[in-house]
Parts: structure tokens; C-alpha cells; sequence
């Protein structure tokens, strides 16, 4: 039986006295980390993640999970819908102050 491993170019990195690690250009260039980027850091199994947070990557990571979840309630109709709820609760509370004044 033949497996057909998909290749992934590796390359090698020292870290300074800092912890600081050069990621290769290749690399950055791919993922579209600039000066600034905000990098993800997480540890899973036995392997430390470097997750970009570049636009690109999150625009990406959108569009694939675009149409995934439709027709669920809307987050931001169910937040409007509260805080009107709470201006009322609050609006009650001030008319209840000023009518005992």
C-alpha cells in the first residue's frame, strides 16, 4: 500500500536569549505578517502554534465559514433588543426618583 505524503517545506530558526524567533520570509509573505502583525501563541499536543492575525488570514478564515450558520437568530438584534430592554428597566428607576422628589 502506497501513502502519498503531502511535502511541507521546513526550515530552521534560533531563538535569541529573549525567546524572539525570525519567521522565514517565505512564510511571512504567505500569511501577510507585517511589522505589527499580531501572532496567536498556543500549545497543542506537543507542537507550539503560531497563528497570524493578519487581515488576509482573517478574511480568509470568514469567508470559509460564511453561509455555515444561516438563518440562526441574529447576535446583534438579539443585543440591540437588551439593551433597549435595559434603557427601559433604567428610564423606570430615574421617573421613580424624580416623581418622589
Amino acid at each position: 500500500m502506497l501513502y502519498f505524503l503531502h511535502m511541507v517545506e521546513r526550515s530552521e530558526t534560533r531563538a535569541t536569549e529573549k525567546g524572539q524567533i525570525v519567521i522565514p520570509a517565505a512564510l511571512r509573505k504567505k500569511y501577510g505578517i507585517k511589522k505589527g502583525t499580531r501572532i496567536q501563541v498556543y500549545e497543542q499536543d506537543d507542537h507550539i502554534i503560531l497563528n497570524p492575525l493578519s487581515p488576509e488570514v482573517i478574511r480568509a478564515k470568514l469567508d470559509k465559514l460564511q453561509g455555515i450558520v444561516k438563518g440562526g437568530p441574529s447576535m446583534t438584534k438579539e443585543l440591540e433588543e437588551e439593551r433597549a430592554r435595559d434603557r427601559e428597566l433604567e428610564d423606570s428607576k430615574f421617573d421613580r426618583l424624580t416623581r418622589l422628589r
